[in-house]
């Protein structure tokens, strides 16, 4: 029964991309499996940070779409191999209605990120590294990085205020680095 809606919405449809919901933590697994069944194209676009931990920084990589991966793949002679592929959740659908995702658009994505699938993001800027707060109450003031949190688009800063340091966590966007300012001016 199941095959048959598969066949009624994709008919005309031939090979496709299609979006594939992986499992918890899943990503890797699955684009490594479904890499290695014939006929399949996988695409896992992913970015690449440094994360400060309780050993000091570190460089992690994660999926550009948490929970997600791109198959390019015939539905109908792939589909139920692909469900219960290890690390697969589901392909993504809408009731009896799977939607591909447009090849520009994989196209696209997979431009930016290079040969590698991997966008490193470097940090804009680094403990010690002292910035203007550029927004709320605290606009002009200048303060020292004290912890750069790219997961969380954050950043910790060292505050002199009243007499006494004071730690706060800011947006990325409310500040800007003194050490870019002097570039700009050069």
């Amino acid at each position: 029964m199941r095959m048959e809606l598969v066949e009624e919405c994709t008919a005309g449809t031939d090979v496709a991309w299609f979006c594939v919901r992986a499992q918890p933590k899943g990503e890797s697994l699955a684009a490594r499996l479904l890499a290695g069944l014939p006929g399949l194209e996988v695409f896992l676009p992913r970015i690449k940070y440094s994360r400060a931990g309780r050993t000091g920084t570190r460089w992690v990589t994660e999926a550009l779409f948490p929970g997600y991966l791109f198959a390019k793949f015939d539905l109908r002679k792939s589909l139920r191999t692909i469900h219960y592929c290890p690390g697969v959740s589901c392909v993504v659908h809408f009731g009896s209605h799977w939607p591909t995702v447009p090849e520009r658009v994989v196209e696209e994505i997979h431009r930016a990120l290079g040969e590698e699938e991997i966008k490193t993001i470097g940090q804009v800027v680094r403990p010690g590294d002292e910035v203007e707060i550029l927004t709320g109450p605290l606009l002009g003031l200048t303060a020292v990085v004290e912890r750069f949190m790219p997961a969380r688009q954050r950043v910790a800063v060292l505050l002199e205020f009243l007499g006494r340091q004071s730690s706060v966590e800011l947006p990325f966007s409310d500040v800007r680095s003194q050490r870019d300012v002097r570039l700009q001016a050069g």
